[in-house]
């Protein structure tokens, strides 16, 4: 059966405990529709407790339990919740991919003391100050789980950055530490060494924050069985740390743990490949180069040459690790790395992701159920924010489950109109598909010579017209303007 990942939230996503109840309740309809994976926000308390999406994270081991923050439950529920919530996808054969976010921690119960020197925030390699002392929320005690599952204490050792120092203005902060006063290493020279995102900058080169996170990884694949884990924010973190967590946490479980990591990096197919190499193909990554495709062209229209869409992406150059996507969280209208794909294109692009033999596709939440949000915009507006769910992506859910599969034939010959048949296996019926980004088209396409005769019908419902293939195993296959069209044998 083919793999198919949704993305189970979005960054506005509900609070008040309600994710965890509707994964619970959507868990048949997800396995109808031929998802195999959910992957869920991180699961633990953040430091804005029951506000947190959880990408603040306070404390890993408290997955809302603990009276910390104000809150017990996360803004997605208690513990209970997410385990049965867990449960439930694994009756219905979907496994779990859970959200790991390990290069940074937030809302330390403590003030410590320690030295740092101030750094250029566009190169956080140039030192602008003299070494001085400064006071930072660096001690994680964590007074509300006490030592429950771990008695580990967090302080200003553990981390290598912060942003924070009592008294004084917000800058970046490099903390002097016996494991370096420089940053840790990373593949790219962005902003000199992009080792500091936020917060408390973990300081993964501290042997013993390595053997707590191995820990906890163990700690919490004995909690919920996952299956697989999404890294967060890889261009901050040293690259040698998750290789070693990886196969501490695979050997650990006695399981093959799927891994696919956030490396953003739109338009540098190269940074992607050189993360892959380095980290010895230890992980997938999302193709961010092809969302940045999918973006450009929902922009561009008709004059986008479609023969394009593919080129310089990690799922055309590296299928084997490619995970690939349409929106994410991040992406969506109102967040830093806005560059959502335009609703009309979004068919189109579901499409190039779900029917065709390469990489491994995540759908998003609010393109299957919709979302309606509320937020600043970048000039402190508050904007409304309506996404609708997407025509025809349930039934580009079904093809995949049932009809994408055996091998694929391109027709890319157009620059408006893209074409591909899959020819099906010993288990399953082919397909073919047509993808418009201008006029109404017909494409000639060859589906083979088991199909000579067969008549073929619009699995999308685009189409009333019937094709039949002829004597040589062709057949015209028309497509909508600016839009797709799936077709399979009656």
């Amino acid at each position: 059966m083919n793999q198919t990942i949704i993305q189970f939230f979005h960054w506005y996503s509900e609070g008040d405990g309600k994710l965890w109840h509707e994964a619970e309740q959507q868990a048949k309809y997800l396995s109808e529709l031929g998802i195999t994976s959910v992957w869920f926000p991180p699961a633990y308390k953040g430091t804005n407790g029951g506000y947190s999406t959880g990408y603040d994270a306070y404390d890993l081991f408290d997955l809302g339990e603990f009276d910390q923050k104000g809150t017990i439950p996360t803004k997605y529920g208690t513990k209970d919740q997410y385990l049965q919530a867990i449960s439930a996808l694994k009756k219905h054969n979907i496994q779990i991919i859970v959200d790991v976010v390990l290069g940074h921690k937030a809302g330390g119960d403590e003030l410590e003391k320690f030295k740092a020197v101030k750094v250029d925030e566009e190169n956080r390699d140039k030192i602008i100050s003299d070494v001085i002392e400064i006071e930072s929320y660096t001690k994680f005690t964590f007074p509300g789980r006490g030592k429950k599952y771990s008695d580990f204490e967090w302080n200003f050792t553990c981390f290598s950055g912060v942003d924070y120092a009592e008294g004084m203005d917000s800058h970046i902060f490099k903390i002097q530490s016996e494991y370096g006063n420089g940053w840790e290493e990373m593949i790219d020279d962005e902003k000199g060494n992009y080792d500091y995102l936020m917060y408390n900058d973990i300081e993964h080169r501290n042997p013993f924050v390595r053997e707590e996170l191995n820990t906890w990884a163990k700690w919490y694949f004995d909690q919920t069985d996952f299956d697989g884990v999404r890294l967060d924010a890889l261009k901050h973190i040293s690259f040698d740390f998750y290789k070693e967590w990886l196969t501490m946490l695979r050997s650990n479980s006695e399981k093959n743990i799927f891994a696919v990591g956030e490396y953003w990096a739109p338009g540098y197919l190269a940074l992607l490949q050189k993360y892959i190499e380095v980290t010895e193909g230890c992980m997938s990554l999302f193709d961010s180069s092809l969302q940045n495709n999918f973006h450009t062209a929902s922009k561009e229209g008709s004059s986008y040459d479609l023969r394009k869409i593919l080129d310089e992406t990690l799922t055309q150059a590296d299928p084997m690790h490619s995970v690939s996507l349409v929106d994410n969280h991040d992406t969506q209208p109102l967040q830093d790395l806005e560059a959502p794909v335009e609703e009309w294109f979004k068919p189109i692009a579901y499409a190039l992701i779900l029917l065709r033999e390469d990489g491994y596709p995540c759908i998003f939440y609010p393109d299957l159920y919709g979302a309606h949000y509320t937020d600043k915009d970048k000039e402190g507006n508050d904007q409304e924010i309506f996404l609708n769910k997407i025509d025809g992506l349930e039934g580009l859910l079904k093809a995949r489950k049932d009809y994408a599969y055996g091998i694929q034939k391109d027709y890319f010959e157009d620059a408006n109109c893209l074409g591909w048949v899959r020819e099906g296996d010993d288990e399953h019926q082919g397909c073919a598909v047509v993808v418009s980004n201008k006029d109404a088209y017909s494409k000639p396409m060859e589906m083979g010579e088991k199909y000579i005769g067969k008549t073929f019908y619009d699995f999308l419902g685009r189409s009333d017209e019937k094709v039949l293939i002829d004597e040589k195993g062709w057949g015209n296959f028309p497509v909508p303007a600016g839009n797709v069209s799936v077709w399979i044998p009656e």
